[in-house]
């Protein structure tokens, strides 16, 4: 019978459970008897050079890369199960090779941060996510309030770090805090523009741009 890939994405805020998760599907394909390979990027080096770690010290071993072509390069033909973990690191060229990959047959985990400190799209995460067959989407607790928390806060000596501060900073629980949309903070982020009123459109037989792109009948 032939293989049946797939591409599953697990993504959120820091502390909200990826690695774990991305941990519990890799055992769960190791105790199936598949051929299972894990990469990490070589950017994390919190806690392990060499294995994908949790904050609560549950580690699973995996290969350091810096690239998409390394991770490629170090494919084995026979590996059925592909996991990559801190996907947000990576190189734009990181989605087309999981979606290769799945198209060939292999189920890949991947699992990263799909917002930066910022609240912006981080990395490769949104064409992952577009990509994906599924997505696990995990949120963490607002250390401030109690709510559900799908925001990573970035500290700086305590005090919320700015908008300008270099997206990429390796860091834990020392650096980051899981915070709800209402507590997250962001000093000197630009205001949004507001945007100008739109023009009536020239031709009446269509419904404005503003409201979709199609015609009094519904159709498009």
């Amino acid at each position: 019978m032939k293989r049946r890939g797939s591409l599953t994405v697990i993504c959120g805020g820091m502390f909200a459970g990826k690695s774990e998760e991305l941990i519990r599907l890799i055992r769960r394909s190791l105790y199936a008897k598949k051929k299972v390979q894990a990469f990490k990027h070589a950017y994390d080096t919190r806690y392990s050079e060499t294995e994908i770690a949790t904050h609560e010290g549950v580690k699973l071993n995996a290969v350091a890369v810096r690239n998409s072509s390394d991770l490629e390069r170090l494919l084995l033909p026979d590996t059925e199960v592909v996991a990559i973990e801190e996907a947000q690191f990576f190189d734009p060229l990181l989605p087309d090779l999981c979606n290769r990959l799945a198209d060939r047959g292999r189920t890949v985990l991947v699992a990263g941060l799909d917002q930066d400190f910022r609240r912006e799209p981080f990395g490769p995460m949104p064409k992952l996510l577009a990509l994906a067959d599924e997505v696990v989407k995990l949120r963490a607790i607002c250390v401030r309030c109690g709510n559900i928390a799908s925001h990573t806060q970035r500290l700086v000596d305590g005090r919320p770090a700015s908008y300008h501060d270099p997206i990429v900073l390796i860091g834990a629980s020392e650096r980051y805090e899981a915070r709800c949309r209402h507590c997250h903070e962001l000093p000197d982020a630009p205001k949004p523009r507001k945007r100008s009123r739109p023009r009536p459109s020239s031709n009446p037989s269509y419904v404005h741009e503003e409201r979709g792109l199609f015609d009094d009948n519904g159709r498009t």
